[in-house]
């Protein structure tokens, strides 16, 4: 069953209707609101900006043009994410915080409500970061502000990545899909003709088809990555399980045989987004020495980061320095959430409680072994296929086609998530649509 056919099956039922249409409701507001711009931004200083910050275009990209627009949604749900992360590796360091997620839906909540409140903190930060670095920019994109104009800025866009993480959680509790996932993924296909438009634009000399060579070019790759990224989004490790004869309500349950699935790409798109975080961190905070003495160490040292610390930098060594720190954040943070939402210890221990076992591996320490060994194989392939459509191929996309990086507006982070998302829905869809099914049958 395709996705359009889930569509037409899910619209004729009421119930799934409904959410449905609640889905899409919640993404038409969000997408309303990131076109109300914060009034004091200099759009045009903006828009040089952002031609020449090729990471902030990744940055825009996440808040669906919000950031480019400088809108009361800019931050996305960076924030979020960062928080959610943060909770996350919280669960490994603290026992505390572990044995609070092992008490069911309880302690599932109330990690939930500690990243809302770290959401909030983040944003806070995030949002005067923005406007410190707006108003350092040449030329300046914010003027001068006094304490209470800075702090409605810092306030409204806080408030803003605050009712995206509400609209989020509305769309995975009511409606259909990850909440998160959708609203990324809406602000990427919201914006897509603009963006197409406007470098179609750029690179439109007049000249007949030679102006459509490189778009072609262009078109072509993307067709081949949108079918890779579906191949590798797909692709599962299967470990074979046997469970063993036990007694189960009264009677004996005779062996049978299935399978637990491992995927390539188990960490999503979650670490690029935490990649991207920390490569701008340094950029951000070079902004803050902008009004200090030229004759200062640390002058030089902001001025230097400024002008060089970018993928696309004319210093040809830093270049390639930063672009191999990036993929090796993207490659390390790929590891990092895979084991911390891919607990192999808890697989194991649940594979022994249920009388089940990997034949041939022993149950216990043994099999969180095997599986380590497996999922370490499995994350490699998944974390050098992340660098690559991160880092690599924007670079040799851009060597082939002529379109400058910055430009590209459907890079291979944009395809991944569109199609992960869609991907995902579809399944979603698709459960929701079996589950009718067989309660239609019962009845």
């Amino acid at each position: 069953m395709n996705l359009l056919e889930a569509l037409i099956n899910s619209i004729r039922l009421p119930e799934l209707r409904n959410k449905i249409l609640f889905t899409g409701g919640i993404l038409i507001a969000f997408r309303l609101f990131a076109n109300v711009a914060i009034p004091e931004a200099n759009k045009t200083a903006l828009g040089l900006l952002f031609n020449q910050q090729a990471l902030l275009g990744l940055l825009d990209l996440f808040s669906g043009g919000g950031l480019s627009r400088f809108s009361v949604v800019a931050m996305g749900m960076n924030p979020y994410i960062n928080a959610t992360i943060i909770m996350q590796l919280m669960t490994v360091i603290s026992e505390r915080i572990k044995e609070i997620q092992k008490e069911g839906e309880m302690g599932r909540r109330r990690i939930q409500r500690w990243s809302r409140y770290l959401t909030v903190a983040l944003g806070a930060g995030q949002a005067y970061g923005f406007t410190v670095l707006f108003q350092n920019t040449n030329p300046a994109i914010l003027g001068p502000l006094d304490w209470f104009q800075r702090l409605q800025i810092i306030l409204v866009l806080t408030a803003g990545t605050v009712m995206l993480m509400w609209f989020g959680e509305l769309i995975t509790e009511y409606g259909i899909g990850n909440g998160v996932s959708l609203i990324i993924f809406a602000g990427i296909i919201g914006r897509g003709p603009q963006g197409i438009a406007s470098v179609f634009s750029a690179h439109s000399t007049g000249g007949g088809l030679a102006d459509y060579v490189p778009f072609i070019i262009f078109g072509l790759i993307a067709l081949v990555m949108t079918a890779v990224i579906i191949e590798v989004q797909q692709a599962v490790r299967k470990i074979p399980i046997q469970s063993a004869q036990r007694v189960a309500g009264g009677r004996e349950v005779g062996r049978r045989a299935s399978f637990l699935p491992l995927r390539v790409n188990h960490a999503g798109v979650i670490p690029i987004i935490f990649a991207i975080s920390v490569m701008f961190l340094p950029t951000i905070i070079a902004n803050y020495f902008n009004a200090a003495p030229p004759s200062t160490w640390y002058y030089r040292a902001a001025t230097w980061i400024q002008g060089n610390f970018a993928p696309d930098t004319p210093n040809v060594p830093m270049a390639i320095a930063y672009n191999g720190l990036y993929f090796l954040f993207t490659f390390g943070f790929t590891y990092f959430y895979t084991a911390i939402t891919f607990d192999v210890n808890d697989v194991a221990d649940n594979l022994k409680r249920y009388s089940s076992f990997i034949p041939g591996i022993r149950p216990g320490r043994p099999t969180a072994e095997y599986l380590q060994a497996v999922m370490n194989r499995v994350t490699f392939v998944g974390a050098c296929f992340l660098g690559f459509i991160t880092v690599i191929l924007p670079i040799a996309t851009a060597k082939i086609s002529g379109i400058p990086h910055q430009q590209m507006y459907l890079g291979g982070t944009a395809i991944l998530i569109v199609v992960g998302v869609a991907l995902d829905t579809m399944k979603q869809l698709q459960t929701q649509l079996v589950m009718r099914q067989y309660r239609g049958f019962i009845k």
